[in-house]
């Protein structure tokens, strides 16, 4: 469940941390969310500092991956020069935890449940349920 959901289900926005959003692009690499404070009346907050946020997308065989990554910058122009190397980290990253993921699958090992051969049309060449071997 997600912190941002409530115990029951219900979405609740929490008032005492709401931002302004504003969306800045080029139009070719991609776009920074500057995420402004404010208070509950939509009033800045200068006691939050100001976030920004790149997105952009890269291009792969499988199709386009999408990358979001934190922009540390003190204003606009200086999130716009930090934004090439800051997707150029995310990008490393994402394809570190894909690299880890493929790794993760292609080293699980299936174990049937006791009494899976059965199911099988008696695969377990007579050695009763589970698998188990019987020494005579």
């Amino acid at each position: 469940m997600s912190d941002r959901t409530s115990r029951g289900g219900d979405p609740q926005m929490n008032g005492d941390d709401l931002y302004l959003e504003e969306v800045f692009t080029d139009r070719r690499v991609g776009t920074i969310q500057r995420l402004t404070p404010v208070d509950a009346d939509g009033r800045p907050d200068p006691a939050r500092p100001v976030q920004y946020i790149g997105q952009t997308q890269i291009l792969t065989a499988a199709g386009a991956l999408p990358l979001t990554f934190e922009i540390e910058a003190a204003n606009l122009k200086d999130a716009a020069t930090k934004f090439g190397d800051g997707a150029k980290v995310a990008l490393q990253q994402t394809m570190e935890r894909l690299e880890e993921m493929r790794r993760d699958a292609a080293s699980s090992i299936i174990v049937p449940e006791a009494g899976a051969g059965a199911a099988l049309g008696g695969m377990g060449g007579g050695m009763g349920g589970g698998g188990k071997l019987r020494m005579p």
